[in-house]
């Protein structure tokens, strides 16, 4: 899977990219609700993307002018870590307008987050970085509640927020990594498919048969009759990338995990656009439509890229 990033050009007016640690629900309120009020002061539109508690108690803390805040469930809209930059990508093309200021809060990590899941929202954490690097005018705020979040997910917060807010203090961070690493292919968290993992190769005459192997395995699996048609789409989606960009064909492993079916697809492509899948593709273009999709109807993906290959992993409930 070759795919090819723009290169990225950071303006001088840099995207505004915070992280609140809180260890209390009055930290939380105080601390953010100081950061949405000052944006309303300014008549900057405002979304709020946390958990449901998060959003009740910063609603409580605006009061009336939480009638001016837009809010949305990051349970729901971020259940799919990958799907939260296009959710931000989208408020600010309906409410950015040329180049209007505007503010964001995020939560994209909380303590119940699989492992799997974790390494992604951090990878999103990172890659926001790049992704709004040429749009100075947006300001996010990152909520880390440090009661119930391992130290290491802290430490990771600060490596990828160039700012750090605690305690009403405000504070550059030392171990902030920049955009050049933000950038780099990430292989974290991927192990080998395990040993009862099914396992066919494929190229462009035997996707058919792919189909029905995918199909097969998700009904074994228990998968409902919407999800598996969802999974086989998803993996042709994959392999038909392998097969345009990868060499001309891969391999497809599938097991069941806990709740999940999961299917992987591997080549000997690779890729090195860090923002491949975040974009919603136009009407008329074709590139990337793929991967978009994939994003679209799966619970979890994980994209990874070495010298030897690519890999695409995803995630899907039964």
């Amino acid at each position: 899977m070759n795919i090819t990033a723009a290169p990225v050009h950071p303006t001088q007016g840099t995207f505004r990219h915070e992280a609140l640690f809180y260890s209390d629900p009055e930290q939380l309120a105080t601390g953010a609700g100081w950061f949405v009020r000052e944006g309303l002061a300014a008549r900057e539109p405002v979304l709020v993307m946390a958990l449901a508690q998060s959003i009740s108690l910063l609603r409580a803390e605006l009061g009336a002018d939480a009638e001016r805040v837009l809010f949305a469930d990051v349970a729901e809209v971020g259940s799919n870590p990958a799907r939260l930059i296009p959710a931000w990508r989208g408020f600010v093309k309906e409410h950015g307008g040329t180049g209007r200021p505007l503010r964001g809060v995020g939560e994209p990590i909380w303590c119940t987050r699989s492992a799997e899941e974790l390494v992604e929202c951090q990878r999103h954490e990172s890659l926001l970085n790049i992704a709004f690097a040429d749009t100075p005018f947006l300001s996010l705020l990152c909520l880390y509640d440090t009661d119930s979040l391992d130290p290491s997910v802290i430490a990771e917060a600060m490596r990828s927020h160039p700012t750090i807010v605690e305690r009403g203090i405000r504070r550059d961070s030392r171990a902030y990594t920049g955009l050049e690493e933000a950038g780099e292919p990430s292989n974290r968290g991927l192990s080998e498919p395990p040993p009862h993992a099914h396992e066919l190769s494929f190229q462009r005459d035997t996707l058919d048969e792919l189909r029905r192997f995918v199909g097969q395995r998700a009904a074994e699996g228990g998968m409902s009759v919407e999800r598996r048609s969802d999974l086989v789409l998803a993996v042709n989606e994959l392999a038909t990338n392998s097969i345009t960009h990868g060499g001309g064909g891969g391999l497809v492993h599938i097991w069941e995990e806990g709740e999940m079916v999961v299917a992987e697809v591997r080549d000997h492509g690779h890729f090195n656009d860090p923002l491949a899948g975040s974009r919603q593709p136009a009407l008329d273009q074709d590139l990337g439509r793929g991967l978009w999709l994939v994003n679209q109807l799966c619970d979890l993906i994980q994209m990874r890229s070495s010298d030897t290959g690519s890999v695409v992993r995803i995630h899907m409930r039964r």
